[in-house]
């Protein structure tokens, strides 16, 4: 996010193994037969039988553009697990975006944990919330044990889980899942984390409370004054937002608050502790979106709910929206980020046997409400209002450029509102 280093501002040398995630990167397959053109995957769907419906889902994984390191692997990750536990009811999604010199490695680390973890808690089903906060833990130790350095390297997370016709979002970093929700004729974006950077007042004090440094790049570097701690929002200081630094020293430089590893930073109170949030599913909620910072760096949640929303397939949106990506980073930027993004469909959801009882929903006597609590343990809490987001910018008539990612050729959408449906 912000300087041309990524997420650390620290002047780590970039890995150059190769990147060995789930699928690799998009453009390694346009040989494959019987499959989408530009994101190479097939439409895959899973039932959800204890509420008759089902999720239909793609997934696309895109190599930054790196000029200076031409060799850079992609270091996010995805994890799509069905049927955890064996459970027909119960399902995983989610987005790991790794960071410093082996963030290759402890996304994939981590990716492979956290479900695992979830998978053999039999808690899982009786309180999400506490299985999510042990997993997330438990993930984070082990990696720090690992064969892994991650003193000055680690990964973001951004995952839902779906539990019968309840979703829990865990978020811990600045990745972003939305959620699309039918309001009369308008299509409208909802999210469902809160991106945990020091532009956050809470996390701002927080980090403050642990011994962190607050300051821009300019300021660390003494051409703005460092008294001056307030920043705005992302939209205005995007290019060189607060980071955090330690007392005495020109590291880490995290432009985030939260993440799993970073044992240095973890010193000045960038933690592994995430926030989760419940949603109970109604025919309204149409899809959700699981993606890394590489998106909404510069599309808002709305725009990208708009662009899926214009798609029947949820491929072609994965190839819009990663298209779309691609070019305003390149108007802003010499490179751009790496960009993975995962849009799960809701179909066939109605309101029939929404308070029915079939062991996999109402964990722990939660509401059927649209939003539970969010919060953390260390008592830091976000209200439903705080987590929707202004639009970050709009942008009109872009058209991707061949010769910029020749593996992503798409229309350009319009970007003004929420999209509007025909009829009501």
């Amino acid at each position: 996010m912000g300087c041309v280093q990524g997420k650390y501002c620290s002047r780590y040398p970039s890995s150059t193994e190769s990147n060995s995630g789930d699928y690799g990167e998009m453009g390694s397959y346009m040989n494959a037969t019987s499959k989408h053109i530009l994101t190479q995957r097939s439409l895959e769907i899973v039932p959800v039988p204890s509420r008759n419906y089902e999720l239909q889902y793609s997934v696309l994984t895109q190599r930054g553009y790196y000029p200076d390191s031409p060799d850079k692997e992609n270091q996010d990750s995805f994890c799509i697990r069905k049927q955890v536990q064996g459970n027909p009811n119960v399902h995983f999604f989610g987005v790991f975006d790794g960071h410093g010199h082996y963030g290759t490695e402890c996304s994939k680390f981590v990716k492979d944990r956290l479900v695992q973890i979830l998978a053999y808690d039999p808690t899982l089903l009786d309180d999400p919330v506490k299985a999510y906060n042990s997993a997330f833990s438990t993930a984070n130790n082990e990696l720090r044990s690992s064969e892994i350095d991650d003193s000055m390297s680690g990964t973001t997370a951004i995952t839902v889980l779906v539990i019968g016709d309840t979703i829990y979002v865990a978020n811990v970093g600045d990745s972003r899942a939305v959620i699309a929700v039918k309001n009369g004729n308008r299509i409208v974006a909802e999210d469902l984390s809160s991106d945990q950077t020091p532009f956050r007042k809470d996390e701002y004090e927080r980090v403050k409370l642990s011994g962190a440094r607050v300051l821009t790049v300019d300021q660390v570097e003494g051409l703005e004054d460092p008294d001056i701690q307030v920043w705005g929002n992302e939209e205005s200081h995007g290019g060189d937002p607060p980071r955090l630094w330690v007392q005495n020293g020109m590291y880490p430089g995290t432009a985030f608050s939260r993440s799993v590893g970073d044992s240095t930073a973890e010193k000045i109170g960038v933690i592994s502790v995430p926030e989760v949030s419940m949603v109970r599913l109604t025919p309204n909620h149409l899809f959700f979106v699981v993606a890394s910072d590489g998106v909404f760096e510069f599309l808002s949640s709305q725009t990208v709910v708009d662009m899926v929303a214009r798609c029947t397939d949820p491929r072609d949106a994965c190839a819009a929206i990663a298209g779309e990506s691609y070019k305003i980073w390149l108007e802003h930027e010499s490179r751009t980020d790496d960009i993975t993004i995962i849009i799960v469909h809701i179909k066939g959801l109605s309101n029939t046997g929404a308070g029915d009882t079939d062991g996999t929903t109402g964990a722990n006597g939660n509401p059927a409400s649209s939003r539970a609590g969010r919060g953390s343990s260390d008592g830091f809490t976000t209200s439903g209002s705080e987590i929707y987001r202004a639009i970050r910018s709009e942008f009109t008539d872009l058209q991707l450029s061949m010769s910029r990612s020749p593996a992503i050729v798409v229309p350009s959408p319009s970007h003004q509102k929420p999209l509007e449906l025909d009829g009501g």
